[in-house]
């Protein structure tokens, strides 16, 4: 199983690559989820590329941002330069730059980035179409839920990759909204600034109850080995080099079954939040996983510094290499380096002389080449071809190794790549939407009112039996956002057909695909983070009948993506800021104890909901989103969604009215980020 380490600078990958990565993931100045990361530019990553390749390691590019429809141009030019640099795969998220990757350089691996929010097999199909060669899991699946994605993936050959240790989001990740939301810094667009490891209560100030302890699996690689996980993947971009350093070889050594119990002291006080969790994966949800940075795991830090220094002070040997040397009568002295990639080189020196004293012997030519020492080759085997009575002197002998030596470094540090395919990119037809249609979604028909008049169609949690609706009322059932039992999925769709629920209402990959393979109809929401046309068009290719962009669009980018499929906004509602497999919530009370009626309450006192449904939670923002004061803006699009959470129904029908025909908003109120242009 590869150790796939981050490398946030130059010195951390040196550190992951010393401490025993055989791969490492970077990102370049834009367009990364670590966009705060030292990260490297063009001439950077191609030093970088270059000093993996030497050392046998590959090199892994993440862009894996929602990517606007402007940048397009701009992230497939970085795309093609670290490409032509030495980029041994890419990580990727967004749908309509993968489709525009896959296109311009059919030859460059894809690997779909945890941002994708991939948790159950049923993805996996379409990913497979996308041309993804691996996926990199959500970090709240369980032991068996890996289990089965695995079999699942290696049935379709595709690789899957498992975060092993770090920080551990709150959020399932390409989910969250919390960080763009309160501050204008967006996760999604790799700035998150990390506001849930502040106070958010559930109980009495104090708390923080959207915190996470750090993740460890590396005590269960052997496990993951086991299951079929191509990749161990550790966190950590904006972390210091000697945490790299510690985390590397820690799993290095666990994989190879040892046990060190300083490295294991030193990994923790390097860098934890008061310890470490394996809830997730142990499926043991709770109370123990949540942790903060206290003062004291600040202090012991310092402490841990010395001792991984030493871990990646020098060269890792890690390349063998066989030597062949011929010393001839009469013949240039030639020693011949070959690695097991089918790369050599040769070097040649002078004629040997005629010894005058003691002649050459073969043992004294094998104990010089093999001083390789300062370089990442070691010799695993040395034939020497001597005639006798001849003399080399030592320093001829080093001068040949050393020449053979860079020569083979320059030829394993460049390497042919295929050329890139042509793409242009190319302006969609653009229309105009053809009248607003209304969607009401609702977490329960008790908030419904009986007059429905104005709205197209209602979304319902899947769980629900749907009531009696007025005649022509599409019926959309929201499927769950996070899926662990995709049986009990299709086997809830079929009972809903039989109510007259033809659409779904799907938040990832997974949701859409179950409901297109039990025929109904499938609108995708924010969450598929879609700002593109490109990604618009992936969507459709899928099934998608009708898209809803992401949260995060500015609006007049928004109004620019109206294409072939009908498109439209969240314009209405507590829009989830997070969604969770560990309610905070229940770190002080039972769910029989809250009743569904839960909230967080930040440093500054204001309240946050906690909406659950099917064993996952969702943090909802404080205000709602309101726009329907927005009338000329909201024209440009062909549907909106308003969604209820703790309305009544007679404050369901005014917002509707509202909508409707225009209204003023009363009351807290929120625009989102649509007037935003977020970096």
């Amino acid at each position: 199983m590869e150790i796939l380490s981050p490398a946030g600078s130059f010195e951390s990958l040196v550190a992951a690559v010393r401490s025993g990565a055989d791969a490492v993931y970077l990102g370049l100045k834009d367009f990364s989820a670590r966009r705060n990361a030292e990260n490297f530019d063009s001439d950077e990553f191609t030093r970088a590329a270059e000093y993996c390749h030497i050392r046998g390691v590959k090199v892994y590019v993440a862009l894996n941002t929602m990517i606007k429809q402007k940048e397009l141009p701009a992230a497939l030019s970085a795309a093609k330069q670290a490409y032509t640099g030495g980029a041994d795969a890419f990580i990727v998220s967004d749908l309509g730059f993968i489709s525009v990757l896959r296109e311009a350089l059919p030859d460059a691996p894809l690997h779909a980035s945890t941002q994708m929010t991939v948790h159950s097999p049923a993805a996996l199909i379409s990913l497979k179409q996308l041309g993804i060669k691996r996926v990199v899991l959500a970090r709240e699946m369980s032991r068996e839920e890996i289990k089965e994605f695995c079999d699942a993936a290696k049935k379709l050959k595709t690789e899957v990759e498992v975060f092993v240790h770090g920080a551990l989001c709150m959020c399932v990740s390409g989910q969250c909204l919390l960080s763009c939301a309160l501050g204008g810094r967006s996760g999604n667009r790799g700035l998150c600034a990390g506001p849930c490891r502040l106070e958010f209560s559930a109980a009495q100030p104090g708390r923080y109850d959207l915190s996470l302890k750090d993740l460890s699996l590396i005590n269960h690689l052997k496990d993951l080995e086991t299951l079929g996980v191509a990749s161990a993947k550790i966190e950590g971009r904006m972390k210091r080099p000697e945490y790299v350093a510690a985390a590397t070889a820690a799993c290095r050594k666990s994989l190879d079954g040892l046990r060190d119990g300083e490295l294991s002291a030193a990994l923790k006080n390097v860098f934890s939040r008061s310890g470490f969790t394996d809830g997730y994966y142990t499926d043991r949800r709770g109370p123990d996983m949540f942790g903060i940075r206290t003062k004291e795991d600040a202090e012991i830090s310092p402490s841990a510094f010395s001792f991984l220094h030493d871990i990646y002070r020098n060269e890792r040997t890690s390349v063998p290499v066989n030597i062949k040397a011929d010393i001839r009568k009469g013949e240039s002295v030639t020693v011949l380096f070959c690695d097991n990639d089918g790369n050599s080189s040769l070097s040649t020196g002078d004629l040997p002389e005629k010894a005058q004293t003691r002649a050459l012997d073969e043992e004294t030519v094998k104990t010089a080449l093999a001083k390789l020492g300062g370089t990442p080759y070691f010799a695993n085997n040395i034939s020497v071809t001597l005639d006798d009575g001849l003399f080399v002197s030592a320093a001829g002998l080093n001068e040949l190794r050393r020449s053979a030596v860079e020569e083979l470094s320059a030829k394993r540090a460049h390497r042919d790549i295929p050329p890139a395919g042509s793409f242009e990119f190319c302006e969609p037809p653009r229309r105009k939407a053809q009248g607003v249609k209304l969607y009401a979604r609702f977490n329960s028909p008790s908030r419904m009112p009986e007059d429905l008049s104005g709205v197209y169609g209602v979304i319902l949690p899947f769980e629900c039996d749907f009531p009696p609706l007025e005649h022509g009322i599409v019926k959309i059932a929201h499927l769950p956002r996070y899926i662990t039992d995709e049986s009990r999925i299709s086997e809830r769709l079929n009972v809903l057909k039989k109510q007259g629920v033809q659409t779904a209402y799907c938040d990832t990959l997974s949701a859409l695909s179950l409901a297109k393979r039990e025929g109904f109809g499938v609108i995708t929401s924010n969450f598929f983070n879609c700002a593109n046309t490109y990604g618009i068009d992936v969507l459709r290719r899928f099934g998608a009948d009708m898209v809803t962009l992401s949260a995060e669009t500015y609006m007049p980018s928004a109004k620019e993506l109206i294409t072939s499929v009908p498109t439209g906004i969240f314009a209405y509602g507590r829009l989830p800021l997070m969604l969770t497999r560990n309610c905070p919530v229940r770190n002080v009370k039972t769910c029989a104890q809250c009743g569904k009626s839960g909230f967080l309450t930040d440093r500054k006192g204001v309240r946050f909901p906690v909406y659950c449904r099917d064993g996952i939670s969702e943090i909802l923002n404080s205000a709602p989103v309101y726009l329907a004061d927005k009338r000329d803006d909201l024209a440009a699009f062909d549907f909106l969604l308003l969604s209820f959470f703790d309305e009544t129904p007679g404050r369901v029908r005014k917002i509707i009215d509202e909508y409707l025909r225009g209204g003023s908003p009363g009351g807290e109120f929120t625009r989102g980020v649509y007037y935003s242009n977020i970096p």
